[in-house]
């Protein structure tokens, strides 16, 4: 996925020694695949923080789903 340049800002990473010696003998760039790890770290806090702020609605409509049924159940071929 190519993301837009955007500016980049130097930053001190604690990492275990093998690890990062086995990164380094296989030329991982650090950088993008940090970069990489964090990215996929915040989209999974982001996703589980909306489920948090809508726990409510969405056990509200799982309710009305299982009293009322799918509205378009009728039309489903499977």
């Amino acid at each position: 996925m190519q993301r837009h340049a955007t500016p980049k800002k130097p930053t001190n990473l604690s990492l275990d020694a093998g690890l990062l010696q086995e990164a380094r003998s296989f030329g991982v760039n650090l950088s993008q695949a940090a970069e990489a790890g964090v990215r996929q770290a915040v989209a999974a806090a982001r996703s589980a923080s909306w489920q948090r702020e809508n726990a409510d609605a969405l056990a509200s409509s799982n309710d009305w789903a299982d009293r009322q049924g799918l509205p378009l159940a009728r039309y489903r071929q499977f």
